[in-house]
């Protein structure tokens, strides 16, 4: 039995990976800011599951807090980086103090949690694997996002950069990017407009917080022991490309008509 840490537990694909975990027979730890979400979270994976769950509310926008995290979870085998905010700050509305709290958790968090980690696998001879929480927004910039967009770049590098350095350690550490997911979260809230707007992928449909939760449980399994620096894109396929767009010749395409005419040359 492995004990596994999620950070942003208290709902959405936090929630769903705990939740896959638990009934993979593992011990929890589980962290987020809204305790009272978080409460809940935890009574259904007892109640359902029989799991032994541990619940470490607070904000991970401290650094205290995050750097203090892994040290009073104990023994962790498991690390998953889930906590995120994304708010919606046109550029010109920015503010220091808005872009600074979404990088301190969606990155300075991540890599803090990540630093103790690696110490005390370190410190133990142990190994252990990290699997962040990124966005199909690391490589797109969409307005009211600059802040959240950088903030998820930022954590792939860190994702690449950790995995790098702990590697000799045995210790892996990966990333899954989620496409639009369907979640309903009170600290994360989108509009109908906006969810219909970026949903569009090649496969057609939103994705569900299980479908993260699934690829974050493989990477953090047996199954992929020789897999570390990677992104693992879980984005019915957005990310490959736009399959929503009319042709954008209306007709014959060029390289037709050109056959066309050599045949009657």
């Amino acid at each position: 039995m492995r004990t596994v840490l999620v950070t942003g537990a208290g709902g959405g694909i936090g929630a769903a990976i705990a939740e896959r975990f638990a009934a993979a027979g593992e011990r929890l730890v589980l962290s987020d800011l809204r305790s009272a979400e978080l409460s809940t979270v935890a009574g259904r994976l007892r109640d359902h599951h029989g799991t032994e769950v541990t619940e470490l509310p607070g904000n991970l926008a401290g650094a205290q807090f995050a750097e203090e995290l892994v040290p009073r979870a104990g023994t962790v085998d498991v690390l998953v980086n889930a906590a995120g905010i994304y708010p919606a700050t046109p550029l010109l509305e920015m503010t220091a103090a808005v872009w600074d709290r979404v990088q301190d958790v969606n990155v300075r968090a991540a890599m803090l949690t990540t630093v103790a980690f690696g110490r005390s696998h370190v410190r133990a001879g142990s190994t252990g694997t990290v699997v962040n929480i990124s966005s199909g927004a690391a490589t797109r910039a969409r307005p009211g996002a600059s802040h959240y967009a950088t903030s998820k770049a930022a954590l792939e590098m860190v994702t690449k950069a950790c995995a790098v350095e702990l590697g000799a350690h045995g210790i892996r550490v990966n990333a899954v990017s989620p496409g639009f997911v369907t979640v309903d979260s009170s600290a994360n809230p989108v509009t109908d407009d906006y969810a219909a707007a970026v949903s569009v992928n090649p496969l057609g449909r939103r994705g569900e917080p299980r479908e993260i939760a699934d690829a974050v449980f493989w990477l953090a399994g047996p199954e992929a022991a020789w897999i570390t620096g990677a992104v693992l894109r879980v984005d019915g396929g957005s990310t490959a490309g736009a399959a929503g767009l009319p042709l954008h010749w209306p007709g014959e395409t060029p390289v037709q008509q050109g056959e066309e005419t050599d045949a009657r040359a």
